[in-house]
C-alpha cells in the first residue's frame, strides 16, 4: 500500500490525503470488485486538482488494473458490457416533482405513485445475497484466520505424515546454494479471534540462535507453531521441526524411537531394503530362456530403473550421513540420562518427563534448519540442563527458544527476540545483555519523551499567555503553527513490573529444627537410596539441593519432614516447627472447582472474606482473580494460589519443590526477592540456575545414594557435569 501511496502523490501532485487514504483502503479490500475499485478510483481523481492530465490519468489506471490482477485471484471482474434499456426515456419529459421543486427533498411517495416497480426482483435478490455474503465474510475473517490453524492440528494424523509434509525431501538438488536465511516482514498471526502479532518482522540469521521471551499469554507458543506448520510462510527449502509435546509411547525401543523421528532417512533405508529384496529374487529366479522376448526387455528395463534407483538412495543416505545415526542416537540419549539399559526399554515404560526428553533427542537428531525448542529445561534436572547448554553452543543450524530460564538463555542465545505489543523487537546478545541493552533504552525513551513533553508546554505556556496579546499574537500563532505540526507524543511503554510475593515473618523457636544424622534409607534391604546423610536445617538456611532425577531428593524431602524414617542413623524434627512445602505436581492438590478465596475458607476457616482477599494480594491474585474458579486460572496463577496456601500456617521451613517452573521471568524476580526476606530457613531443589545463584547459600549435591555439600556453585557443578559426560562418552 506504500508504493500506491507514493505512486498516487507523485503522479497526482496535491491530491488531498484523505483521498488518498481512502484509494488505499479500496485497493486492500479483496471483497470489492475490480471493476468498483477501478471506477471508484477514476472517478475521485478526476474531480481532483491535476485531473487535466487525461495521459497520466490513464497511465496510472493501467497500472493499478495490472496490479490488482496480479494481487490476487480471489478478485472476479465483472464484464464491460452496455446494459440495454427496456424502453427509451425522453429527459425533457419527464416533470420534476412540486415537492423537489419546494424543499430540495425528493418525496418517493409523490414519484412513485400510481407507477409499477420496474426493478427485477431475481436481480435485486442475488444481489442482496451477494452483499450479505460480503458482510458475513469480513465479520468472520479474523476467526477463519485464526482458525485454520486448529483445523490443522486436527488434520493432522502422525508426525511421518506431517513431518514429510513440513519437511519435503528435495531430490534435485534445487535447495543446495540457496540462503537459510528467515526475512519475513508484515507478518500477522491470529488464534481463534486474538491477535497475536500484527505487521511484524521476523528476522533469522543462519546459525544465530535466538531466545524467544515475553509475558505469559502474549502468544509465544503460538508463533512456534504458526511457523511448525508454516502457517507464517518460511521457504520450503528450510526444514522446521517444534518440540512441543511428549513422544506417544509404545513397543518401540527408546533408541530406534530416535532413530526413526528423521523421517526421510528411516523411509529411504526401508525402500533400500525392500529393493535389494526385489534385486535379490530377481537373481534367484531370473526370466526363462524361453520366455517371450518381450518379457526378457521388461525385466531387464526393471531392473536397470530399481538399479538405478537404489543408487539415487544409496547417494541421499551418504549425503545426511545415515550410517552415523546409531552412534549419534546414542550419544544424545546419554547426555540427556538414559543410561546404555534405558535407551533398549521401550517407550511405553518411561514416564512423562522421560518421554520428553525422548522428544527433544528426537529433534537433536533430526538436525532440522530452524529447530524450535518450547521451555526445554522444564523437564530436565539440572544434569540434562547443563548437556544440552553445551550440545547446542555447536549446533549448525538455527534455534528459536522459548525460555523462562535466564541461566538457559545466557548460555545458548545468541539474540534475543521480545515479543510484546503485537510486534517483535530483537536484541543482539544473550539474556543478560539484553535486560542491560533494554533498560539502557527505556531510560533513553523515557528523557527524550521529557524533553518533547517539556518542550510542548513551554510552547503552550507561550501560547496561553500572549494569544489574545495584540502585540505578541504574530509570535503566538507562530507558535500554534510549530506546535500542531510536531508530531503525535506517545508515552513510552511502561516497563514489566516484577510480581510481589511476601511470605509472613514466622515466631522464632529454639535450634534444631530439621536434622538428620548418619540417616540411611531403602525400601528394601537390598537397595538402598540414601546413606550416611547427614543435614542440618536452621532459621537462617538457604539450601539448594541438586543432581540428576532419580538421585533421591524427594526421598531426602520425607526424611526431613518425618514422612519416611530412615533405616539408621537419627532424624530429629522440632515439636514446634512449621513446614510450608511447595511441590512440583502442587495442582494437584488444589480444588479448581473452587475460587482461590474460597479454597482459603475451606482449608484455613476462621476469617473474613477480606482478609483472605489480602492475604492472596500478597502473592499477586488481587481483584476479581481471587474470586474466578481455579480451572479457569493459568499455571502461573496456579502456583501463586499454592504459595499463598502453604505461607497461610506462617511456615518456619519452606521446602520449595521445582517450584519455578509455571513462573514468567517477573515471577521469578518476585519469588526470589521474597525468599531473601523471608525470616525462616528455605530449603530449594530446582533446574533453574539463576534462581539457584539468587536466593542459596548453600549447595548440596545428591547424586549415588549419597547428599554432599558442594564447595563451588552453580556453575561450576555444570561445568563439572558436562566434563563428566564428554569423559565418559570419549573413545
Amino acid at each position: 500500500m506504500a508504493a500506491l501511496r507514493t505512486d498516487i502523490r507523485k503522479t497526482f501532485p496535491g491530491t488531498d490525503e484523505v483521498v488518498v487514504d481512502y484509494i488505499a483502503g479500496l485497493v486492500d479490500d479483496v471483497d470489492e470488485d475490480v471493476d468498483d475499485i477501478v471506477d471508484q478510483t477514476r472517478g475521485m481523481l478526476q474531480a481532483g486538482p491535476s485531473s487535466s492530465d487525461n495521459k497520466a490519468l490513464n497511465d496510472f489506471m493501467d497500472r493499478l488494473v495490472q496490479y490488482l490482477d496480479s494481487q490476487s485471484s480471489k478478485r472476479v471482474r465483472k464484464a464491460a458490457t452496455a446494459t440495454k434499456l427496456a424502453s427509451s426515456v425522453q429527459m425533457r419529459s419527464q416533470q420534476m416533482s412540486a415537492t423537489i421543486a419546494m424543499s430540495g427533498r425528493v418525496d418517493l411517495d409523490s414519484v412513485n405513485k400510481g407507477q409499477a416497480s420496474r426493478v427485477d426482483l431475481t436481480k435485486l435478490a442475488k444481489a442482496e445475497a451477494k452483499l450479505k455474503a460480503k458482510l458475513e465474510k469480513r465479520s468472520k475473517r479474523s476467526l477463519y484466520e485464526g482458525s485454520k490453524l486448529i483445523d490443522k492440528m486436527q488434520q493432522q494424523q502422525s508426525y511421518e505424515e506431517m513431518f514429510m509434509k513440513v519437511n519435503p525431501l528435495d531430490l534435485s538438488g534445487a535447495a543446495k546454494g540457496k540462503s537459510k536465511d528467515i526475512h519475513l516482514t508484515n507478518i500477522d498471526v491470529s488464534f481463534a479471534s486474538n491477535r497475536i502479532l500484527s505487521g511484524a518482522t521476523l528476522n533469522m540469521a543462519y546459525g544465530r540462535r535466538y531466545g524467544l521471551i515475553g509475558r505469559n499469554g502474549v502468544g509465544k507458543s503460538t508463533l512456534l507453531r504458526h511457523i511448525a506448520l508454516r502457517e507464517v510462510a518460511i521457504p520450503t527449502h528450510i526444514s522446521i521441526l517444534y518440540v512441543e509435546q511428549e513422544i506417544i509411547g509404545d513397543d518401540t525401543k527408546a533408541i530406534d524411537s530416535v532413530l526413526k523421528a528423521d523421517v526421510w532417512r528411516h523411509k529411504l533405508i526401508t525402500d533400500e531394503k525392500e529393493i535389494n529384496a526385489k534385486l535379490e529374487n530377481m537373481e534367484k529366479n531370473p526370466v526363462p530362456s524361453d520366455a517371450p522376448e518381450g518379457d526378457k526387455i521388461a525385466a531387464e528395463r526393471e531392473k536397470d530403473e530399481l538399479a538405478a534407483r537404489l543408487g539415487e538412495i544409496q547417494q541421499n543416505l551418504i549425503d545426511m550421513e545415515a550410517d552415523t545415526g546409531p552412534a549419534r542416537a546414542a550419544h544424545l540419549l546419554a547426555g540427556l540420562g538414559f543410561s546404555e539399559a534405558d535407551q533398549q526399554k521401550p517407550t511405553r515404560s518411561f514416564s512423562g518427563g522421560w518421554r520428553m526428553r525422548l522428544a527433544l533427542a528426537r529433534a537433536l537428531f533430526v538436525k532440522p534448519d530452524l529447530l524450535m525448542l518450547d521451555e526445554p529445561s522444564n523437564m530436565l534436572d539440572l544434569n540434562a540442563i547443563a548437556w544440552l547448554e553445551d550440545y547446542l553452543q555447536t549446533w549448525p543450524g538455527t534455534i528459536l527458544v522459548v525460555s523462562h530460564d535466564r541461566s538457559f538463555l545466557d548460555a545458548v542465545a545468541t539474540d534475543i527476540v521480545h515479543q510484546h505489543s503485537q510486534r517483535l523487537d530483537y536484541y543482539k546478545g544473550n539474556f543478560s545483555q539484553f535486560h542491560a541493552t533494554k533498560t539502557d533504552r527505556a531510560l533513553q525513551q523515557k528523557k527524550e519523551y521529557e524533553a518533547q513533553l517539556a518542550y510542548r508546554q513551554h510552547l503552550q505556556a507561550y501560547i496561553d499567555r500572549w494569544r489574545y496579546n495584540a502585540n505578541r499574537a504574530p509570535q503566538a500563532q507562530s507558535r500554534i503553527k510549530i506546535l500542531e505540526k510536531l508530531p503525535e507524543l506517545e508515552p513510552p511503554e511502561e516497563e514489566d513490573q516484577s510480581e510481589k510475593f511476601k511470605f509472613p515473618e514466622p515466631e522464632k523457636i529454639s535450634p534444631p529444627l530439621l536434622q538428620l544424622d548418619e540417616a540411611e534409607f531403602g525400601y528394601t534391604p537390598d537397595k538402598q537410596i540414601l546413606k550416611g546423610v547427614n543435614f542440618d536445617v536452621q532459621m537462617d538456611s538457604r539450601i539448594a539441593v541438586i543432581g540428576p532425577n532419580g538421585a533421591g531428593k524427594s526421598t531426602l524431602i520425607k526424611l526431613l519432614t518425618g514422612v519416611i524414617q530412615p533405616n539408621k542413623g537419627s532424624q530429629n524434627i522440632n515439636s514446634r516447627v512449621r513446614i510450608g512445602y511447595f511441590t512440583q505436581h502442587h495442582m494437584d492438590q488444589l480444588d479448581v472447582t473452587l475460587s482461590p478465596v474460597a479454597f482459603l475458607q475451606q482449608k484455613f476457616p476462621g476469617q473474613t472474606e477480606q482478609e483472605y482477599r489480602a492475604h492472596l494480594g500478597a502473592f499477586g491474585i488481587t481483584g476479581l482473580t481471587g474470586l474466578q474458579k481455579m480451572e479457569t486460572l493459568s499455571g502461573g496463577q496456579k502456583s501463586r494460589v499454592a504459595f499463598a496456601v502453604l505461607a497461610f500456617t506462617r511456615p518456619h521451613i519452606l521446602l520449595l519443590d521445582e517450584p519455578t517452573n509455571h513462573l514468567d521471568a517477573e515471577g521469578l524476580d518476585g519469588l526470589a526477592a521474597a525468599v531473601n526476606a523471608f525470616k525462616g530457613g528455605c530449603i530449594i531443589i530446582s533446574h533453574d540456575s539463576t534462581f539457584i545463584h539468587t536466593v542459596a547459600a548453600q549447595l548440596y549435591v545428591c547424586a549415588n545414594g549419597r547428599v554432599d555439600k558442594f564447595n563451588g556453585d552453580v556453575t561450576d557443578y555444570k561445568r563439572l557435569i558436562v566434563e563428566e559426560i564428554k569423559h565418559k562418552n570419549s573413545p
